[in-house]
């Protein structure tokens, strides 16, 4: 099977692409990559076929889907005869990277929809993603859930009609066919129950891949390893790095920066700089992160419990999902007393680590993503 799969530069969305890329090579199917730069070069030294593109990266437009939708329509047009000289069976796009399934229509490929995350759609039984509320319960639960999502529904609405104008000025119908299966990369543990579903989404696990083959060694002793790991999206928390080592001081703990960018001054019982995440979470007690997905994932697979400093974006979400179910400590706000306090509840209570390991076990309920595409593309 050929598949082309389009994914933009954000950390969080091409990461899971190019762990796609790979478990397709590993089935024996011919995967290309289609991304900008730096990622592209990461990807063709894994031996991933790659096409350069522009226009994935949204820009300072403070409508954030009017950006999306408009960028979109510049792309597909571009990409579309790529797509038609690659001849691939399937195009996998990116959530946020809609201009590849409107290529695919253009193209006429059939296309799947890859959501390196929870199912963040709207649903007629649940609180608008973003609040980091449970579905609430009883009459007044639901009547809150309600007008929650009446107040959203004009986001909503703004967002459907941005995409029918994108669409139109590309030749395209204002509503597509939709992708023929999603691909939900998330652990099952993350995942809230709706009563609307999809019937073409399955959670197939977390991609995961890892940016450096470094090893990032962790200061020497026997104290309790904590791994700091600030966001790698612009609207992360800023300075977690500066905050956590403060409320780290003499708690007699050793703690490590992952970081793709320059690090903090550090004192002598700590560590900072590039390296793999799932090798240095096998040895901490806990880590302190914004909530990003990529991150609680690789965590919770290590067993290990997180105190979580939400950012914008999607980290509120999953900070409370992650808090709901035991394998975290939300902290807000966010000071050096509240982090404090918040690392030194985790550690003394091996409950966080047990409800982190329960969520993580839930993996073995996940679907195989190759299968699901080629079950997709036989029915």
């Amino acid at each position: 099977m050929r598949v082309a799969i389009v994914a933009g530069a954000d950390p969080g969305h091409v990461f899971p692409a190019i762990a796609l890329c790979l478990r397709f090579l590993e089935a024996g199917d011919v995967p290309t990559l289609c991304t900008v730069d730096p990622w592209v070069d990461a990807a063709a030294e894994l031996g991933i076929g790659v096409i350069r593109l522009n226009g994935l990266v949204p820009g300072r437009e403070p409508d954030l889907g009017r950006a999306l939708h408009e960028r979109a329509a510049m792309l597909a047009p571009a990409l579309a005869p790529l797509l038609a000289d690659l001849e691939p069976d399937l195009v996998v796009c990116d959530v946020i990277a809609q201009g590849g399934g409107m290529a695919a229509e253009l193209a006429g490929v059939p296309w799947a929809q890859l959501s390196p995350h929870p199912l963040y759609e709207p649903s007629r039984g649940l609180p608008p993603i973003g609040t980091g509320l449970a579905a609430g319960v009883g009459v007044a639960g639901k009547l809150r859930d309600a007008a929650l999502r009446v107040a959203a529904s004009r986001s909503i609405r703004r967002g459907d009609k941005q995409r029918a104008r994108a669409r139109r000025s590309i030749g395209l119908a204002e509503r597509g066919p939709g992708p023929v299966v999603r691909l939900i990369a998330t652990l099952p543990a993350l995942e809230v129950p709706r009563p609307d579903w999809p019937s073409n989404a399955h959670v197939v696990g977390p991609l995961l891949w890892e940016a450096s083959q470094r090893r990032l060694a962790p200061p020497p002793g026997d104290e309790p390893l904590v791994v700091i790991a600030p966001s790698t999206v612009s609207s992360g928390t800023a300075g977690l790095a500066e905050l956590a080592l403060e409320a780290l001081r003499d708690m007699g703990v050793r703690a490590v920066v992952s970081t793709f960018g320059p690090s903090p001054a550090l004192p002598e019982w700590a560590r900072a700089g590039q390296g793999r995440q799932d090798e240095l979470l096998r040895e901490a007690a806990v880590v302190v992160c914004g909530g990003g997905h990529g991150l609680l994932a690789k965590a919770l697979l290590a067993k290990v419990p997180a105190v979580l400093v939400p950012g914008g974006g999607d980290q509120w979400e999953m900070a409370n999902r992650v808090a709901r179910h035991g394998s975290g400590v939300l902290v807000r706000p966010s000071t050096v007393d509240t982090l404090r306090d918040a690392v030194t509840r985790v550690l003394g209570d091996p409950r966080f680590a047990a409800a982190a390991a329960l969520a993580g076990a839930s993996v073995a309920d996940v679907l195989d993503p190759v299968e699901v595409c080629r079950a997709a593309l036989a029915s």
